[in-house]
């Protein structure tokens, strides 16, 4: 089996590079935030390159040679970071924060908390291209960034540990169960968004 350095060879660090940046920027976020009183819209976050075995397995899903020209041009995920936010309006700000972020141009957004996905799945999801800056030149780099509150976290992380469960009973049952709790901590979110705006005086 081929080490992760060996399927994306020397693409490695310029992956690196774009996750590390792009960390450096969401912590600056945070910083921003910290500086000026605000309320920091930010848990936790964190980000991973795509393993060589996820990749070469989502190229074969769709359809495609597992090259490392396709893995960087037809799939936009080898580098991921996921931003978890304590709120639902915390999630839109950071998405107006990433938004106004210099050096990248939004590719595609897919809001899954306006529009869940049919087993319940939430979280906001943007694709990016990053300009990553390198010893005498500059890079575009995909980037996927997943914004979501700690109930949809914890939710998603539950329904994809089933994934790897390789004989399951019930499947209906049980994935009918997952549906009806996401949409319980959906509205646990929304109860505890109008908990926070009451004792802020906002409404």
């Amino acid at each position: 089996m081929l080490k992760m350095s060996g399927f994306y060879g020397e693409n490695l660090f310029i992956l690196e590079s774009a996750l590390k940046q792009m960390l450096t920027n969401i912590d600056l976020i945070k910083c921003y935030c910290k500086s000026i009183g605000m309320h920091d819209p930010i848990e936790h976050f964190e980000g991973r390159i795509k393993t060589e075995e996820s990749m070469i397995e989502k190229l074969h899903r769709k359809g495609l040679e597992p090259t490392i020209e396709n893995a960087l041009t037809k799939i936009h995920d080898a580098v991921g970071v996921r931003i978890i936010c304590s709120f639902v309006d915390d999630v839109y700000t950071i998405v107006n924060m990433v938004r106004s972020m210099e050096g990248l141009e939004i590719f595609e957004e897919k809001d899954y908390i306006a529009n869940p996905k049919p087993n319940g799945y939430r979280s906001f999801h943007i694709i990016v291209f990053f300009n990553v800056n390198l010893p005498g030149e500059t890079k575009r780099v995909p980037i996927e960034i997943q914004i979501r509150t700690i109930a949809q976290d914890c939710w998603a992380a539950l329904e994809h540990s089933l994934h790897y469960k390789k004989e399951i009973k019930n499947v209906e049952l049980i994935q009918d169960e997952l549906k009806r709790c996401a949409e319980e901590m959906a509205s646990t979110d929304l109860t505890m968004q109008t908990v926070r705006q009451m004792i802020n005086g906002e409404i």
